[in-house]
């Protein structure tokens, strides 16, 4: 499978919590998206850190690292041409305020750093933070 044909997201705790999960997963399906892999976790300290270490440093990180390990997370691998670009585009930008309607942050998110989903930046990232959350054995590719 080519590299652009993948990302990665998670719904965030604050989601989870709401239990948006069903409607963000349907509204991700219904942009064509194919979910090769999913599960229902949490980040422990460490592994927030590690996952948001390109971040550290920056105001905001002690914050994004208290709040992702406030409570479960859903992450999935999903599965499109362009996947990153196409998902960026339908989770909308980090402000949810400045979001376009329809997008998954307009329609769910609470503020910048309670924006209801996370997707990978890059097809570098996209297989990196994948195999984070992912052994090989359970990113479906076939589907």
């Amino acid at each position: 499978m080519s590299i652009s044909n993948f990302t990665l997201t998670m719904i965030k705790p604050d989601a989870v919590s709401k239990g948006l999960t069903g409607s963000i997963l349907k509204d991700i399906t219904d942009a064509g998206f194919s979910i090769i892999a999913l599960k229902l976790t949490s980040l422990t300290l460490t592994d927030a850190q590690r996952f948001y270490s390109i971040h550290q440093g920056k105001p905001f990180y002690e914050d994004l690292i208290q709040f992702m390990t406030s409570g479960p997370i859903v992450a999935a691998v999903l599965k499109k041409e362009n996947a990153v670009e196409s998902f960026r585009k339908l989770i909308g930008s980090t402000n949810p305020d400045q979001a376009e309607e329809g997008t998954l942050r307009k329609k769910y998110a609470e503020s910048t750093q309670r924006n209801a989903v996370h997707g990978s930046d890059s097809d570098e990232n996209a297989t990196i933070e994948a195999h984070f959350h992912f052994a090989d054995r359970e990113i479906f590719f076939c589907l």
